[in-house]
């Protein structure tokens, strides 16, 4: 289906559907007071008519009013709600992101504000509670790279991996899934500790390349399987491979590249979020753009992005 097919949906035109469906992605058993979590139905009324504004509920617990935007990134925006979920889907329905002047020229709104909706986009896509990784008894990968400062024709080009912004990506063989860390400076066996003991089963198989890194750390868990990529040695006997997360570095690199061109560090967590999401929610599991994109906003709830810090 093209995008301008998907974009006749009433809620791409029509803020009262559009309200709707978000309504619907939050609060999938009805309306829920962000003030003091009551859903009781008997004590949530919609204040409906002129003098109200749209989508205003009442709380009788709290004596609280709130609308479906109320405690989440989309608190206090004047952007419609039409323009963010197209914005959304336009991040989600592309497999490389899709750039802020792409998303400020389409719908409408200046760079300043596109560029800063994708960001609150991007946090709505973090997963602020994700669980420990192999816990099935299978293998998880991990790797590390280097971005940013790569480019030897930039005036600011500093020659070494400590000029340069370091990433670990971690990929659960059986989940198919990914996680990804911005490390500050290089990459150290400290620091790389802290990022497997968190978030990696102590039973589960390590497999990474024949980094010195993981000699210490990789028998801190069930099995530690170690491929020689300066042999050439890219499956080990046991079938074991780091494909998967290494093709998951050349996705967020070739968008990177390609469609945001550049990305200052303070952000780089961020944008790895944007990629690591759709990664974790890609067609080959089954999951498909407009699912995505209701998934993405799913994760609005309880999180808040302003554009200077608050006093």
């Amino acid at each position: 289906m093209s995008k301008s097919a998907v974009f006749q949906d009433p809620m791409f035109h029509d803020e009262a559907k559009a309200r709707e469906a978000l309504e619907a992605v939050r609060w999938p058993d009805g309306p829920v007071c962000p003030h003091c979590g009551s859903s009781d139905p008997e004590k949530l009324a919609k204040l409906e008519g002129q003098s109200h504004r749209p989508g205003l509920y009442y709380c009788n617990d709290c004596k609280g009013q709130f609308t479906v935007t109320v405690g989440t990134v989309f608190e206090r925006s004047k952007v419609p709600l039409t323009k963010w979920w197209m914005a959304a889907h336009m991040m989600n329905s592309n497999k490389n992101g899709v750039s802020a002047h792409e998303i400020h020229r389409n719908i409408g709104v200046t760079y300043k504000t596109a560029w800063f909706m994708m960001h609150r986009l991007r946090e709505a896509m973090t997963d602020a509670k994700p669980g420990p990784m192999g816990t099935l008894g299978g293998a998880v990968q991990s790797d590390e790279t280097y971005y940013l400062n790569t480019s030897k024709r930039a005036k600011s080009y500093k020659k070494g991996l400590s000029q340069k912004a370091a990433i670990v990506a971690l990929v659960d063989e059986n989940t198919k899934t990914v996680r990804t860390f911005h490390i500050d400076k290089t990459v150290t066996s400290a620091k790389l500790e802290k990022v497997l003991f968190t978030n990696v089963d102590r039973k589960a198989t390590l497999v990474t390349d024949e980094s010195k890194l993981y000699q210490t750390l990789g028998k801190e868990f069930g099995d530690h399987q170690k491929l020689n990529h300066s042999a050439l040695e890219y499956v080990s006997p046991t079938g074991h491979t780091t494909n998967n997360v290494e093709n998951f570095f050349g996705v967020f690199k070739r968008g990177m590249r390609g469609t945001y061109t550049f990305c200052g560090e303070q952000h780089l967590k961020r944008y790895l979020k944007e990629f690591e999401f759709r990664y974790n929610n890609r067609s080959g599991l089954g999951v498909t753009d407009g699912e995505r994109t209701a998934k993405a906003l799913k994760g609005i709830e309880g999180k808040r992005l302003t554009y200077r810090p608050t006093h």
